[in-house]
């Protein structure tokens, strides 16, 4: 007797006869009764639990199991595994269960899913990291279990509406941090793309839907534009027999604000919020390549192509396996169009990647794809693991670059790379002796030193001497995970030999101070040296890097601080004893769930981050560390979605209360025409306003235009803001935009 309501089993019901029957469809001949066996138990195993939203849980793994078939494409073995990926760490049953009530492969996919038990260490370890380390350990294996859990992110992402703040922010950082570049190099582009959507779309809720209603208020334009560039191109392919379908793909609103963001201009300046694609059935007796060059040229006769903007991916396919022609043309009414040329094969190895990448493959015999080299080295990544999971997932997010390079061998032969790559990374990359023996190389017959950056189209030869050592300056310039892993492996047992040998010279020294080795100790010396491990001080200090000859000074310095801060702690406030706080109040803030930051710092002392300058109406979230400290930043800024993609737990969500007391630093560009007094009539707008003050001033002018950076103390967002309003309005300023620190020092 199932303990949910009649309408909700018939729900249940409805939605697995849904997900059966397209299987059905698509595979007449597949394994339905596993599939049917796996929804029983997963059924059973889940009656009567519910989803934070009410729903009964079993909907989330069928709608994982839709995903995986419909979306991904996947068959029998991973829509069962979907249907029972949280039944081990959810129910009572065990892995040692699944394979005995299905096989070794489902039960293999399913312990892949299953999230690591128990607590981890507060700031060396990160759960989160650790899961996913397990999830590429599992993937290396078999690829399915990482295509099933995007699948479960992506559903979880659809649904984050009922989970609270702090949980979203910690789950929209993690997607856009791992699952949305994995997404994109797995060739999943439509599951990419929605899930840096819904990320968004949480982070920052009033920016998408400003954007989400701009789209929308300008859709009647595009598809009249869409019918116009269209029409001629209809007539001419129709002509040349070609039998073909012409969608438009609309920019996804991330990528439309990225776009903002990097190119510093507003929405109405982004021009290519949609593009054209063509999908062709390929004649039988020419090439495809051939056709697709075809079409590109009946194109051409009609709109006048953009040179630079042709991307040729049937020659070369993206190392995800994307395979495509792009060009962007001339259209109507002096409009940019792009144009996406694929046939039918193509176009489902886009639409569905790796699982339609593998059903192309035409045998054993068939080339090694890029696809496939990129899971090798992730491989050859796991075979010499970091011991810590954030360092690893570091290494890991080297190989999720979107932009890659194509660099030849002496003998044409060609290697994909990241771009940034250098010419170590290309020694790595063609055999690990060769790195490990590099010494230099010849890019394009011309010698360069191991740190040159590669572009797309270099001809490498490296240059080796059986002499040559690996040098622990190396990491501080290779790029790609695999040459990072290399070096590192070399350096493992020497580091050990370091860590061991500064263990004992600080044992020694507190010997004779008739001290032992203790955390308290440790964490001064930490604090002290600023360095974030204990293992990173040893090894500090058996190298000899760090000086403790004055260990007796540094201990007592610290010492003292905090006797006073004890002293006044305990003694110091008896005169102004306050009544009770709430109970809320006295909990420490890396129990709560959400903080309101306020001009008196007395409840919550907050610092703010100098990687984002966050300001009084940013949106932003706070990092709480190892002593209850609250460090704020923006929500947008990388650090940030990095701390909380794998620190979820210390993550609170922020809110600012009136500011007017404190000032924050905030940063202001500005460009125009140079013309005598500019530059005095911008002091002037800004000296007579009452809430800013100015720090920094700098101003430089070329070819009749000028670029000026002024760094400013304001009480909040609102200041900034009516100040740039005041600024744009003098006669030859372009542009007045905030902008942060980092930004200044990419450029």
């Amino acid at each position: 007797m199932s303990d949910f309501q009649p309408e909700e089993i018939k729900l249940i019901n409805d939605q697995f006869d849904d997900l059966l029957n397209y299987y059905k469809a698509v595979n007449p001949n597949g394994n339905i009764a596993i599939v049917q066996k796996a929804f029983q138990l997963a059924y059973q195993a889940h009656d009567g639990m519910r989803r934070r939203s009410g729903e009964p849980y079993i909907m989330h793994p069928i709608a994982v199991a839709e995903i995986v078939a419909k979306e991904i494409g996947l068959g029998a073995t991973s829509i069962s595994a979907s249907l029972l990926h949280d039944v081990v760490e959810d129910t009572e049953y065990t892995i040692e269960e699944m394979e005995q009530m299905f096989n070794p492969k489902i039960a293999s996919i399913v312990d892949g899913l299953t999230k690591i038990a128990g607590a981890t260490t507060f700031k060396s370890d990160s759960i989160q990291a650790e899961n996913f380390r397990k999830l590429l350990l599992t993937m290396s294996d078999d690829i399915r279990v990482i295509l099933i859990k995007i699948a479960d992110r992506l559903h979880n992402m659809r649904t984050l509406g009922s989970m609270p703040p702090h949980k979203q922010y910690k789950i929209a950082a993690e997607t856009l941090f791992v699952y949305a570049p994995l997404s994109h190099r797995l060739g999943l582009y439509n599951i990419k793309s929605e899930l840096e959507d819904l990320a968004f779309k949480y982070e920052h809720p009033a920016t998408y839907a400003d954007l989400a209603s701009k789209i929308s208020h300008s859709e009647e334009e595009r598809d009249e534009l869409f019918r116009q560039f269209t029409k001629p191109i209809e007539e001419r392919l129709k002509i040349l027999d070609f039998n073909f379908t012409i969608k438009k793909r609309i920019k996804s609103v991330y990528s439309i604000w990225k776009k903002m963001q990097q190119k510093d201009i507003p929405f109405e300046e982004v021009f290519d919020l949609m593009a054209t694609r063509i999908v062709f059935e390929p004649k039988t007796y020419l090439d495809e390549k051939v056709q697709c060059w075809n079409i590109y040229s009946a194109i051409t006769s009609i709109y006048r192509p953009k040179p630079d903007r042709i991307r040729d991916w049937i020659s070369v396919p993206k190392a995800n396996g994307y395979e495509a022609l792009h060009m962007t043309v001339m259209g109507p009414k002096g409009r940019w169009f792009e144009v996406q040329i694929r046939s039918q094969r193509m176009d489902e190895i886009a639409e569905k990647g790796y699982a339609a990448h593998w059903k192309y493959k035409s045998g054993p015999d068939s080339n090694e794809t890029e696809l496939e080299r990129w899971l090798k080295t992730i491989r050859e990544l796991l075979e010499t693991p970091e011991s810590n999971a954030i360092e690893f997932m570091n290494d890991f997010k080297l190989n999720l670059f979107s932009q890659e390079i194509m660099v030849f061998t002496p003998k044409g032969e060609m290697k994909v790379l990241p771009q940034g790559a250098t010419a170590l990374d290309f020694a790595f990359e063609i055999h690990t002796e060769l790195g490990l023996q590099c010494i230099g190389a010849k890019v394009n017959h011309n010698l360069v030193p191991l740190s040159h950056k590669l572009k797309s189209g270099d001809q490498v030869e490296i240059i080796t001497s059986s002499k040559q050592k690996p040098q622990e300056e190396w990491l501080s310039f290779v790029t790609t995970a695999r040459a990072k892993s290399k070096i590192k492996g070399i350096f493992k047992n020497e580091r050990k030999k370091f860590i061991k040998a500064g263990e004992k010279r600080l044992e020694e020294k507190l010997n004779k101070l008739k001290l032992t080795t203790n955390s308290r100790i440790l964490k001064k010396l930490e604090a002290y040296f600023d360095v974030e491990t204990r293992e990173e001080l040893m090894y500090n200090i058996g190298r000899e890097n760090i000086e403790i000859d004055n260990l007796q000074d540094i201990l007592r310095e610290k010492t003292q601080s905090k006797i006073v801060k004890y002293w006044r702690l305990q003694f110091g406030n008896k005169k102004n004893k306050q009544t009770p706080e709430k109970k809320q109040d006295s909990q420490p803030i890396s129990k709560r769930k959400s903080i309101q930051l306020t001009d008196d710092k007395s409840d919550i002392d907050y610092t703010v981050a100098t990687c984002c300058n966050p300001i009084p109406g940013d949106d932003v979230i706070g990092y709480v560390d190892e002593n209850d400290n609250v460090v704020l930043h923006k929500r947008q800024c990388e650090k940030a979605i990095k701390l909380m993609s794998n620190y979820g737990n210390q993550i609170v969500d922020a809110t600012w209360i009136s500011h007017k007391l404190h000032s924050f630093l905030s940063i202001i560009k500005i460009n125009g025409i140079d013309k005598q007094g500019m530059l005095s009539q911008i002091s002037k707008v800004i000296s007579e306003d009452q809430d800013v003050n100015m720090r920094e001033v700098h101003f430089g002018s070329h070819d009749g235009v000028f670029e000026g950076i002024i760094h400013l103390y304001v009480h909040n967002v609102e200041d900034v803001n009516n100040l740039i309003f005041k600024i744009v309005k003098i006669k030859g300023i372009t542009n007045v935009q905030r902008v942060e620190q980092s930004q200044l020092s990419q450029k």
